[in-house]
């Protein structure tokens, strides 16, 4: 998983997509480096895709992640509805 840099697609805006790292491992008793560890991805993309930003994720490190936090998919991810106005 490797952010992008060349700055965001125009889709952006629709991406509605919320990741669950933020609590899933604390309510296992595991900090990020831990899970960084088990899973074999860095902190650092880790904490990519916690925050949002991720714009892919590889199916074997969701299953890795999934594996090492004893979860399925839709417990580490949701879709946000959307946002009224624009």
């Amino acid at each position: 998983m490797t952010p992008r840099r060349d700055g965001p697609a125009p889709d952006d805006a629709a991406h509605r997509v919320v990741c669950h790292l933020d609590r899933l491992p604390e309510e296992r008793g595991m900090t990020l480096v831990e899970l960084s560890e088990r899973v074999g991805v860095s902190v650092v993309d880790l904490s990519v895709l916690k925050n949002g930003r991720a714009r892919a994720v590889r199916f074997s490190t969701l299953t890795a992640i999934c594996d090492a936090l004893a979860c399925q998919p839709a417990e580490l991810f949701s879709v946000a509805p959307p946002r009224s106005g624009g």
